[in-house]
């Protein structure tokens, strides 16, 4: 049976894809000398946000992730973020390679509130390995093993690199989802009184919801 070890050796933005993408650079290494012919790999990603402390602003923003910061000795758990597959070609001792992963800007999806409630610092995240790998050897001179339900790796990105990803997607703004209703009624908000475009129709509403300081 193959021994397979995964690590992580970085992340980076994909700066060539059609929409904000990470890419994340592992290593796979065969330490008993197995030829490989190739690995049908999957990794379950995952951010642990109980490796990493949050000053009083961010923890003020996660209240929708995590809820009171008096509560987070219970609330505060992994959360999902991707699944991805990809098909290591073959090698003898090691090789590296890289995942993709698609990103979006949805802050009702719990991974994006959580990275948009960051300031700095870092986002952990832990890779959780599962597939299966083919490599020389047996009768018919191919061996098929699975990969060890033990085989993970854990990588700790840059804050600012999932930043400058959205940034150059989308500059100075974000996006939320709305109900098909919510969006007529907001179209039709807006085509009543003229006003040239969605941010403004929103801000207009947002002007009327303010209540004056000195209202009792």
């Amino acid at each position: 049976m193959a021994e397979l070890l995964l690590q992580c050796l970085d992340g980076t933005a994909d700066r060539y894809a059609a929409g904000p993408t990470l890419s994340f650079r592992l290593r796979a290494t065969e330490p008993t000398g197995a030829v490989v012919h190739s690995i049908m790999l999957r990794a379950q990603i995952r951010i642990e946000p109980q490796r990493r402390r949050y000053s009083a602003t961010e923890a003020a923003q996660l209240g929708d992730v995590f809820g009171e910061p008096a509560r987070w000795a219970d609330t505060v758990r992994p959360l999902q973020f991707a699944q991805v597959s990809v098909m290591v070609p073959g090698f003898t001792d090691s090789t590296e390679f890289e995942i993709s992963v698609p990103c979006t800007y949805d802050l009702e999806i719990a991974a994006t509130s959580y990275f948009h409630a960051l300031a700095e610092g870092v986002i952990p995240f832990l890779f959780l390995f599962s597939g299966t790998v083919f490599t020389k050897g047996g009768p018919s001179g191919l061996a098929i093993s699975p990969v060890s339900w033990k085989a993970e790796a854990s990588h700790e990105l840059p804050v600012a690199v999932w930043r400058e990803m959205m940034d150059r997607f989308f500059p100075n703004c974000g996006w939320i989802r709305l109900s098909q209703d919510t969006l007529q009624a907001l179209g039709a908000y807006k085509t009543a009184r003229a006003i040239p475009t969605w941010e403004q129709a929103v801000t207009s509403l947002l002007a009327t919801a303010v209540v004056p300081e000195d209202a009792s």
